[in-house]
């Protein structure tokens, strides 16, 4: 009975081991599928870009400073006026320059005077000289009076030459106080807008201090800085594109001038780089020059594939089941709608365009037409 009980339990025992040794069934995955239009990236030569980066300029600029010291008592613009030739800018305490004005007048017309006076003595001994050389021929003074009388002539001629000295050196003293007088009254040098003012009424202006800055009124440079390894690529006379503040994109632009000496500081030189005349251009804008140096190959796929978000940039990348996976990125140079890849592509993957906003890691791209 024992022997029965025991191969009961030994049958049962072996049973239930069959049984945990049996495989349990595996949960299918569901993948998700969504459709999107696909792009391709693509290996293909770009152009070789020298890009220069500066600031838009006025060609000629004008910086207004007192050229005599005084208290500025008034100041007529502020930035951004549009200001015509010979307006006047900015006044001057003109108190102490008026009255040497009128110190200098004073005496050229008392010097003036004193000319008048000398030349009237000056034609009073000619005269005078005259009659005694008649009277001479006809033996009717003696040698000393006539001496007498030509020294007295000649006396007077000396007088009335120092006495236009004299008046000449009065008006030209006060034709110095004039102008002086007129250093007080700062004027603009040619129509344009003002563009800095760096003092206010009450302010002591001295000579070569900036006081006012204005830009002549016309076509704009762009003054960008280029390195020196790629100077050799500027020409005088090419035009290159140009983008202005990012707003401005398909800009041509000129060169105008290279200055021959470069900064030492920043191994680079100053490039002008006339612009077309465009109503949304300021002095001050950022821009950007691209001076095209040759081709290379690269790695590009559409703009509209590529996502921004802050620093991040990344695109969804097909895998070989065609499911999309999101890849960082790093981008180089742009080309018209595309955008050169330096990492994270390779050729011929597939990407999902215009992704916008929508979430497509992990999901089955199912391509659209």
């Amino acid at each position: 009975m024992k022997i029965l009980l025991s191969s009961c339990l030994l049958a049962a025992s072996a049973a239930m081991l069959a049984g945990c040794h049996e495989s349990a069934p595996t949960p299918q995955t569901t993948v998700e599928t969504v459709s999107a239009h696909v792009v391709e990236s693509q290996q293909q030569p770009v152009s070789e870009d020298l890009r220069a980066t500066g600031t838009v300029h006025a060609k000629e600029t004008a910086v207004i400073s007192a050229q005599v010291m005084g208290r500025i008592q008034q100041v007529l613009v502020h930035e951004g006026d549009s200001v015509r030739p010979g307006q006047t800018l900015a006044v001057l305490d003109d108190s102490s320059m008026r009255a040497a004005l009128s110190q200098a007048q004073a005496a050229v017309k008392a010097a003036e005077n004193q000319q008048a006076a000398a030349a009237s003595n000056a034609k009073l001994a000619a005269s005078t000289l005259d009659r005694y050389k008649q009277l001479q021929t006809q033996k009717s003074v003696s040698p000393q009076e006539m001496d007498e009388v030509s020294r007295r002539a000649e006396a007077a001629a000396a007088q009335l030459d120092a006495a236009q000295a004299q008046a000449q050196a009065a008006r030209d003293q006060a034709h110095n106080a004039s102008i002086m007088l007129s250093y007080t009254r700062l004027v603009a040098p040619f129509a344009g807008v003002v563009t800095a003012r760096m003092a206010d009424p009450g302010t002591m202006a001295a000579p070569g201090v900036p006081l006012l800055q204005i830009d002549r009124t016309g076509a704009l440079q762009l003054q960008a800085s280029v390195d020196e390894s790629g100077i050799g690529v500027v020409r005088r006379g090419r035009r290159v594109p140009v983008t202005i503040g990012g707003a401005l994109p398909g800009m041509q632009g000129t060169v105008a001038e290279i200055v021959p000496a470069a900064d030492p500081a920043s191994h680079s030189f100053l490039v002008k780089i006339d612009l077309p005349a465009s109503n949304q251009l300021r002095p001050g804008m950022y821009g950007t020059a691209d001076f095209t140096s040759g081709t290379r190959q690269a790695i590009v796929v559409p703009r509209s594939a590529v996502i921004q978000r802050g620093s991040l940039v990344y695109a969804y990348v097909l895998d070989g089941q065609g499911i999309a996976q999101l890849r960082y990125l790093t981008l180089g140079a742009a080309h018209g709608d595309l955008v050169e890849v330096l990492s994270g592509i390779s050729p011929d993957e597939k990407l999902v365009d215009q992704p916008l906003d929508r979430d497509f890691a992990g999901k089955r791209i199912e391509v659209e037409p």
